[in-house]
């Protein structure tokens, strides 16, 4: 089967995902176009125009099938070059525009078109792929009532609920995490000799600090903020702990990693991006506690990391986390009131780091388990794609 992969914003978890799939399934015969995972406005909007200039041959060709990230304006594309209309095409969502937190300080107010446009592209993305494919039910949900409220908003001649186009060919399907990577069930806690370990963590052998492990993007929606709130409530209660900052940082830091590396003091061991993919894995297989504060998580690949390395998940209970782990795990989710959420973020670490609480069973999230649906989604519509929409115009 020939088969075109778009992934235009590839950076993140569009990576890994796209790398997973086509290693998944090297029996295909792949094509695959990527565009760099930066200027965001530009790139949704624009990616059309940028393969015309440097990938005109490759979508000239035919294929049996076309697998498209959210990101990529699937309907201009297809308009560019009439040639992939005719091919069933699968649109996979790692996220969508409509579940984005604001920003937290006053930004200048962006121009309209600035806001609309992300949002019209995954619409009509939607709107002419055969099949939708999301990488939570919490991703699907916001994507179509999100398409519904933006609908609704046009002064005229529209449908009244867009939803209903497109919820009967969406499907979840989530990003699969390479389980070989992480060690036997067996080896996945304390991997490392307990030397190594302490070294690691900057503790000595008769000491047992909580060891915890944050692994985000350092931006405003992966919740800094609480994080800090979290780290002073720590340090009020004299919590011995030691915490590992770890994620891509960007141009522009949120203010609130500097207050952390000052307020957490010694107790950083890591504080940055990490050197390898070998050592942020080292980091993870160490770990005890794999702390999440994100207000923006449309999965949450880091933290199935997390747990398959062998820590237990300390998770807010919004998005898509009660999917991935049971309640116990979650602690109260507070985004208006931090202050409040830290105490049971903090009540649940000490709980969790304190028993012998097994590690959550997330091994459905894994190629082995998978694997059989994603061949199911990508073999069913090559072979019989919806080619229509059903419109009903009363």
């Amino acid at each position: 089967m020939r088969i075109l992969l778009l992934s235009a914003y590839d950076g993140g978890s569009h990576s890994y995902w796209r790398k997973g799939l086509v290693a998944q399934f090297s029996e295909y015969q792949w094509t695959v176009l990527t565009l760099p995972g930066r200027h965001f406005s530009w790139r949704i909007r624009g990616n059309p125009i940028s393969w015309l200039m440097t990938e005109s041959e490759k979508l000239s060709k035919n294929y049996d099938l076309i697998i498209a990230t959210s990101m990529v304006d699937l309907s201009t594309l297809k308009g560019i070059f009439p040639g992939l209309a005719a091919a069933p095409t699968i649109c996979y969502f790692h996220e969508n525009q409509f579940a984005y937190p604001n920003q937290p300080q006053p930004q200048p107010q962006p121009q309209r078109g600035t806001v609309l446009e992300p949002k019209m592209v995954n619409i009509y993305a939607a709107l002419s792929a055969d099949r939708l494919l999301f990488n939570s039910e919490f991703n699907r949900q916001t994507f179509l009532t999100g398409a519904d409220q933006l609908i609704k908003r046009m002064p005229d001649l529209r449908p009244p609920r867009i939803s209903e186009w497109l919820e009967d060919k969406s499907a979840v399907l989530p990003v699969a995490v390479e389980e070989s990577a992480y060690g036997d069930s067996d080896q996945r806690r304390n991997s490392s000799p307990i030397s190594d370990s302490d070294h690691r963590w900057q503790c000595e052998p008769n000491e047992s600090p909580i060891k915890i492990v944050w692994a985000a993007r350092w931006e405003h929606d992966k919740g800094p903020d609480q994080l800090l709130t979290i780290v002073r409530e720590l340090n009020r209660r004299d919590v011995d702990y030691r915490l590992c900052l770890l994620g891509e940082t960007f141009r522009k830091v949120p203010e609130e990693f500097d207050a952390i590396r000052e307020e957490a003091g010694v107790r950083i061991v890591q504080y940055g991006y990490a050197e390898s993919r070998e050592e942020y894995l080292e980091w993870l297989r160490t770990a005890e506690i794999f702390l999440s504060t994100a207000l923006h998580e449309f999965q949450g690949v880091s933290v199935l990391e997390g747990v398959l390395a062998g820590c237990k998940p300390v998770l807010p209970d919004r998005l898509s986390y009660s999917e991935l782990v049971p309640a116990n795990y979650l602690y109260a989710s507070h985004p208006s009131a931090i202050e409040e959420e830290a105490v049971t973020a903090v009540d649940l670490i000490i709980r969790l780091s304190g028993e012998e609480t097994e590690i959550p069973d997330v091994s459905r999230f894994t190629w082995p388990f998978l694997e059989k649906s994603y061949r199911e989604e990508l073999e069913s519509t090559a072979m019989f794609p919806e080619r229509s929409v059903a419109i009903d115009k009363n």
